[in-house]
C-alpha cells in the first residue's frame, strides 16, 4: 500500500500548481519584497530629505495591498481552477501596480511625468480586478450545469 506522501512524490510541480497560480504568486512575492525595498530606499534618498510625499505613501500601500492580492490571485487558481475572470483579475493587478504605483514612484524620484494622465487608470485596472477575481470565485462555486 502506497502512503499518501508517495502518492504526491509522483505528481510534478506543474501538475499540482498551474503555471499562472505560480507566476502570480512569484510576482506577487516580488511585488512585495519591492514594495518593503521601495519603502525603505525613499526614507533615505535625498529627493525627500523633507518627507515621503503623501501619493508616494499611497502608491507603496497600495502596492502592498494588491501585492497580497496577486497572492490571493495564485492561490484561487490553484484552488478553484483555470477561470478566464481569475486570469483577468491578475493581470488587471499587474497593470494596476504599472499605472498607478510605479508610475507615481518616477513621477517623484526621477521627476518623469509623461504618463501622469494613467495613474487614474492604475486605480480602475484595480477596480476591475477586485470585481473579476469576486466573479471569478462566484462562477467556480456555482454547481455544473447540466
Amino acid at each position: 500500500m502506497s502512503s499518501p506522501s508517495s502518492a504526491l512524490a509522483s505528481v510534478s510541480p506543474s501538475e499540482v500548481w498551474p503555471l499562472s497560480a505560480r507566476w502570480f504568486l512569484a510576482v506577487g512575492a516580488i511585488s512585495a519584497c519591492a514594495s518593503v525595498v521601495f519603502s525603505a530606499a525613499f526614507a533615505h534618498l535625498p529627493v525627500f530629505a523633507g518627507g515621503v510625499p503623501t501619493a508616494v505613501q499611497t502608491a507603496l500601500s497600495q502596492q502592498q495591498f494588491h501585492a497580497l492580492g496577486l497572492v490571493l490571485t495564485g492561490l484561487a487558481l490553484r484552488v478553484c481552477g483555470s477561470s478566464r475572470w481569475l486570469q483577468a483579475a491578475g493581470w488587471l493587478m499587474l497593470v494596476g501596480l504599472l499605472l498607478f504605483s510605479l508610475n507615481l514612484y518616477a513621477r517623484h524620484v526621477f521627476g518623469w511625468d509623461a504618463l501622469r494622465a494613467w495613474v487614474p487608470w492604475g486605480g480602475l485596472a484595480w477596480i476591475l480586478a477586485w470585481l473579476s477575481l469576486a466573479l471569478g470565485f462566484l462562477k467556480r462555486s456555482q454547481p455544473p450545469r447540466a
